[in-house]
């Protein structure tokens, strides 16, 4: 198996059991507390996603984007890059637990920032569990920190398989909040100091223990890390100035997705809101996380080397066969997830009749993954090449578009034109036309700074992709109606979703490889000797 290979191998089994372990801690979770209409639910997405938020600013907008490529210069110095490691560790130390601290002293103001239009109660809540929540920034900063330094040094499976033991102490902490305080009420009034503990020592304390996996796995580098504040004279001076614009850019998608939670907070206690949203942002992100994320970052260690190596025709031929052999696999995933969106979306309902409303949100959602995915590849080429000046600009787009489409779903709600019930969906819906516009802007740029991205190449086989996928998603929908559609069988239970779900989407990916046999698509072979590998033995 090439290395390229073993490493997405590695990745994507990580992945998968992490994602179907997640899963299941948000159906235990939806079980315990609700989801469509539960303000005590929404109260929890609210201060949970608080440093779920910073952790996206630190793993997005400085990790992925400056940590990896650097690392990956900085193990051609003398000492393999102890030196530089260690400052960066210690400095990254340093600003985690400041902006930690700093993030507690304000947590009111962070919680009705994400969740002003929200009922009184649901905001008082959040804010309880808000304190409880936020030193999740410090162990998740340190987290990213030490995966992205492990897969600078390709070795990429504890980064991916260390989220397992936060899901696994989560379910085991959302049974015992709804075993000892069965009926765990929706009403967030009636929320007790006990049952906050209980929910809040659980969440936090999974990521606690993700981060010191990590630290099992750090001899396995070679590098020898210790506290050192002689910060001067190893090149962090690049690394502040490139993280610069990535942190504006963070910041910026954090206030375009803050306003995003403010609008929708509207609907708490009436419709789908922020838990709704969460979780189809949940089954959304399943085949990105199990896909994009497995095949792409093995490619993104490879372009940064290639780039670093002034290797500039290898980098385009990486673009190229990464988007084709992503776009094969998402099309597939996107045609199976929209075929069986009810379902899928019932599993993390407490009834059958709350689906639908989620399973707009997701459709919504789904718009937008193709162009996420291609975005993936043409945003981390920037980053190989040390830019991450234009990602902010093109980001800085997406966050305009997203305010746009954000205000004037709340403007419709307000001219009583969009229902509440449709507030999420419609939201959802704007983030994806944003992404898709954004996309374009960004591939436009990189074919300026590089030259030829071989685009005619991958757009033809997303085409191709496109057509098989339609009719796959058809057959898809089908076998839903078979299933008894919604007042039926298929989406009458959690049990018999998760089963339905499954069968719709063994439906899709039938027809969708044979029609592109039948269409003799190249990408079809290279795909299948990807699975191959996948397989034990091999």
């Amino acid at each position: 198996m090439s290395s390229l290979g073993r490493a997405s191998a590695i990745i994507a089994a990580g992945t998968m059991v992490s994602r179907v372990t997640g899963l299941l801690r948000s159906i235990v979770l939806v079980a315990v507390v609700g989801s469509v209409g539960s303000g005590a639910a929404d109260a929890f997405a609210y201060a949970n996603k608080l440093p779920n938020s910073v952790f996206q600013i630190i793993s997005v907008g400085v990790l992925t984007a400056v940590i990896v490529p650097q690392i990956v210069k900085a193990t051609a110095d003398r000492d393999g890059g102890n030196a530089f490691i260690s400052k960066l560790f210690t400095l990254g130390t340093v600003v985690l637990v400041g902006t930690t601290l700093l993030a507690m002293l304000i947590a009111p103001w962070l919680v009705h920032l994400a969740a002003g239009n929200a009922p009184d109660a649901v905001i008082a809540l959040a804010v309880a569990l808000a304190y409880w929540c936020l030193p999740q920034i410090l162990f998740y900063g340190l987290y990213a920190l030490l995966g992205e330094a492990l897969n600078a040094r390709r070795i990429f499976g504890p980064f991916t398989w260390s989220p397992v033991v936060n899901n696994i102490i989560s379910i085991i902490g959302f049974l015992i909040l709804g075993a000892v305080f069965a009926p765990v009420s929706t009403d967030a009034t009636q929320w007790t100091p006990e049952m906050i503990a209980v929910l809040g020592a659980t969440a936090t304390g999974g990521i606690v223990l993700q981060a010191v996996v990590l630290l099992l796995f750090w001899r396995r580098t070679g590098l020898s890390l210790r506290p050192d504040f002689r910060w001067r004279g190893v090149g962090l001076g690049n690394v502040g100035r490139l993280a610069g614009w990535t942190l504006l850019m963070a910041f910026a998608g954090l206030a375009a997705g803050f306003l995003q939670t403010n609008i929708v907070s509207a609907a708490s206690d009436l419709g789908a809101a922020a838990m709704v949203t969460d979780n189809a942002w949940l089954i959304f992100m399943l085949p990105y996380s199990v896909i994009v994320l497995s095949i792409g970052t093995p490619y993104f260690t490879q372009i940064s080397e290639h780039a670093a190596a002034g290797r500039h025709d290898e980098v385009r031929a990486d673009i190229s066969r990464s988007i084709r052999t992503l776009g094969f696999f998402m099309a597939a995933a996107i045609a199976a997830v929209a075929a069986a969106a009810i379902p899928a979306s019932r599993i993390f309902t407490q009834t059958a009749e709350d689906a639908p409303a989620a399973a707009l949100v997701l459709i919504a959602y789904l718009i937008g993954l193709l162009p996420l995915t291609i975005l993936f590849i043409v945003q981390r080429t920037f980053y190989a090449y040390d830019d991450t000046r234009t990602p902010f600009w093109f980001t800085i787009f997406q966050c305009a578009l997203i305010v746009i489409t954000a205000l004037t779903a709340a403007a419709l709600l307000a001219a009583d034109i969009l229902p509440v019930t449709m507030l999420a969906a419609a939201v959802a819906l704007g983030q994806s036309i944003a992404s898709t516009l954004q996309l374009l802007l960004a591939t436009w740029l990189l074919h300026r700074k590089i030259g030829s991205l071989d685009a005619r190449t991958w757009l033809l086989a997303i085409v191709r992709f496109t057509i098989a996928a339609v009719p796959a998603g058809l057959a898809g929908w089908g076998t839903f109606l078979l299933l008894g559609g919604v007042p039926g069988w298929a989406a009458s239970s959690i049990l018999a979703a998760v089963v339905s779900t499954c069968l719709i989407g063994a439906a899709v990916v039938i027809v969708y490889i044979l029609l592109l046999a039948l269409m003799r698509a190249p990408e079809l072979k290279t795909a299948t000797a990807l699975v191959k590998r996948f397989l034990p033995g091999r």
